[in-house]
């Protein structure tokens, strides 16, 4: 059976403009049915519709923007912003090596969600003053809460509500965290060919390790800090729909990209693993990233290195 997280079926949007779509409540319990979860079609049954049994958009967009809060919350207590910067630095550090005085340099954050990556990256000036940040996503409540917060805490960064790869300005390096499980089949791959086509240098995209113990952790993180039914829900399934080292090697290695891998699966503690990154760089770039990562270049492995003990 597949696994569905409810937060994918509650909302639809036309994934070119972002322009809301009706979600029927009967629908969504029917796909949760299908898939064998109970648990969810019980949690969805309970949202409110109106009288066509459409879900009501201000109820679910009340209800992401608070998961999304208590997300953030998560995010703040497993440290998430630093390993961010511990490979995003070094990343910009060799784009700056091989494009001296180009700048600015540009950051979307693909999938932002309520901006965390964004603000926390402009309220610590990590990357430099050098770099532009900017989130994009599809939800417009998202978008719309995380500029609001952006600007009630004086940050110099901003949020745009459409598809990333459609935005007026190129990016330099595009990064997300916790939006590649949600990509299945033909669209992972089809995702990486969309940054491989553009003018970006490279990619840096967190999501869960494919351990054995990440339901697990999922699962008591989740019931210790998410109130709602739904996080609780979705935090584990999203554990269980995560990609494997060499899908996502696989699926990275797009035309003029190496893919790289940092901190596979096996040659970690599966205690600690919570979120690794895949990276994507113009071939150019893998000698400079690998310089300004130090010793820490030996967590950084391509295809080639990934044998079957750390697939």
């Amino acid at each position: 059976m597949a696994h569905l997280e409810i937060s994918d079926l509650i909302t639809a949007v036309e994934p070119r403009t972002g322009r809301r779509l009706p979600v029927r409540r009967a629908e969504v319990i029917q796909q949760l049915l299908a898939s064998g979860d109970g648990r969810a079609a019980r949690i969805v049954s309970r949202l409110p519709v109106d009288r066509d049994d459409v879900l009501d958009p201000q109820a679910v967009d009340t209800l992401l923007i608070s998961v999304h809060t208590e997300l953030q919350r998560l995010s703040e207590e497993l440290r998430i912003g630093e390993r961010l910067v511990h490979v995003l630095d070094p990343l910009f550090t060799a784009i700056r090596s091989t494009t001296p005085g180009t700048g600015p340099y540009r950051l979307v954050d693909v999938g932002c969600g309520l901006g965390y990556l964004v603000r926390r990256l402009a309220a610590t000036h990590a990357l430099g003053p050098d770099v532009e940040l900017v989130g994009v996503d599809l939800d417009a409540a998202l978008v719309g809460e995380a500029d609001r917060l952006a600007r009630a805490e004086g940050l110099g960064c901003r949020f745009v509500h459409g598809n990333a790869f459609d935005l007026p300005e190129a990016a330099t390096v595009y990064v997300s965290t916790g939006v590649l499980h949600h990509f299945r089949g033909p669209a992972l791959a089809e995702f990486f060919r969309a940054q491989a086509a553009s003018p970006a240098l490279a990619f840096c995209h967190f999501d869960i390790a494919a351990t054995g113990l990440a339901p697990i952790g999922a699962w008591v993180f989740h019931h210790a800090r998410m109130r709602h039914p739904l996080g609780r829900h979705d935090g584990v399934v999203s554990a269980r729909r995560a990609h494997s080292d060499a899908t996502l090697l696989r699926a990275a290695a797009a035309p003029g990209i190496r893919p790289l891998l940092y901190e596979p699966r096996g040659s970690v503690n599966p205690f600690c693993t919570t979120l690794r990154p895949v990276i994507g760089v113009r071939p150019h770039l893998e000698a400079p990233l690998r310089r300004a990562l130090g010793r820490s270049a030996r967590r950084l492995v391509g295809p080639e290195l990934l044998t079957e003990a750390t697939a």
